[in-house]
């Protein structure tokens, strides 16, 4: 096995490990459906940005434990964050939506 077989799989397993957790598959899960993976969660016609209170709201999750959640998640490359003022906006990395897509079709 090369390598790069090697790091790939050690990446996976991190992600599936971060996804483990209900929360952060919940918050995930919400971020996905949300909108087209590597745009930006639509909340509605107003706002273009899923902030992390709102999620946090959403799904009955503290915004700290959010907060603690998006950091993992982010870490394992699920997931993106851009600061808005005092506001986090959130989005699922559509380059490791095509990894996972790729990992699954093997």
């Amino acid at each position: 096995m090369l390598n790069i077989e090697i790091t790939n799989l050690d990446k996976m397993a991190q992600v599936f490990k971060a996804l483990s957790n209900l929360n952060r598959l919940r918050i995930f899960y919400r971020l996905a459906t949300c909108c087209e993976p590597g745009t930006v969660g639509i909340i509605d016609s107003l706002d273009s940005h899923r902030y992390v209170g709102e999620l946090g709201e959403e799904l009955n999750i503290g915004k700290s434990t959010v907060s603690h959640h998006l950091k993992e998640l982010k870490r394992v490359g699920l997931i993106r964050t851009e600061r808005k003022g005092q506001k986090i906006a959130c989005w699922v990395d559509l380059e490791m939506i095509k990894q996972l897509r790729f990992f699954f079709s093997l």
